[in-house]
């Protein structure tokens, strides 16, 4: 039987979701069908997003949410059954960086970072786990997790050796729990982005440093932050019924 990648009938959680990556994609799964639970620990920006998915006509909430915190998941979750049913998709997005050589990075910036990448994703993940054991049957093959991680899991990149790893982490630790939860229906799946142009990344390009690495590309360009919403819905819909453990990259060949 095919499967399209609309998503009216399903309730979807995005981490991170007050900016960047996380509220691009909450508007797009929004405009897609599903309803949607903004979560981020800023509850007025996370408001903003919210108001605006609306007004396109989409169905989103806000909830506050901090991802190292297992007591904050677990309410957010809660609420979040409560207002708009029960979660059968989670996209956990939220991280965070921290620049600079290995040598000079303090351990309290590499210790904050591992508390969202690390500790944030598998809290995040495991609670919809749970929570879609106890939803959805089985042999429904209903539950959706989306770990975004990074190209930089896969490449050698001075200077982010605390992010890279937390990527490379994450990766196999989603591997994990597909094979550990596939018996219980529920697929999990690895978003890889490259590059991203964003108010916040373009201007670093332009520079001459920043120049140079963009042309060492092969096709010395950046994503944009809409060239992954395909790949999105697929992950989270019917379509990927059989897809699960799998390392999705998007990146215009940026790895290679």
């Amino acid at each position: 039987m095919k499967h399209g990648t609309e998503l009216q009938g399903r309730t979807v959680i995005v981490s991170g979701a007050s900016s960047g990556i996380g509220a691009h994609f909450a508007a797009f799964l929004a405009s897609k069908g599903a309803k949607v639970a903004l979560a981020a620990r800023r509850m007025s920006k996370l408001e903003t997003q919210v108001e605006q998915i609306q007004n396109a006509g989409g169905e989103a909430i806000a909830v506050q949410m901090d991802v190292a915190d297992e007591d904050s998941i677990i309410a957010a979750y809660d609420e979040v059954q409560e207002k708009i049913g029960a979660i059968d998709t989670v996209i956990a997005n939220a991280g965070r960086n921290a620049d600079g050589r290995a040598i000079d990075l303090p351990v309290e910036d590499f210790d904050a970072l591992m508390s969202v990448n690390l500790r944030g994703v598998f809290l995040s993940a495991r609670e919809g786990a749970r929570r879609m054991k106890k939803a959805f049957p089985r042999e429904h093959k209903r539950g959706r997790i989306v770990i975004v991680s990074s190209i930089t899991a896969k490449m050698v990149t001075p200077g982010i050796s605390a992010y890279s790893a937390s990527k490379a982490a994450i990766n196999h630790m989603g591997r994990i729990f597909a094979r550990e939860w596939a018996s219980s229906g529920i697929n999990v799946n690895m978003l890889l982005p490259g590059y991203i142009e964003t108010d916040l990344t373009s201007g670093a390009f332009q520079t001459d440093a920043g120049k140079m690495f963009l042309n060492s590309f092969p096709r010395r360009s950046l994503v944009g932050i809409d060239e992954m919403d395909e790949m999105l819905a697929f992950l989270c819909s019917d379509a990927s019924a059989t897809v699960t453990g799998g390392e999705f990259v998007v990146d215009d060949g940026q790895s290679l």
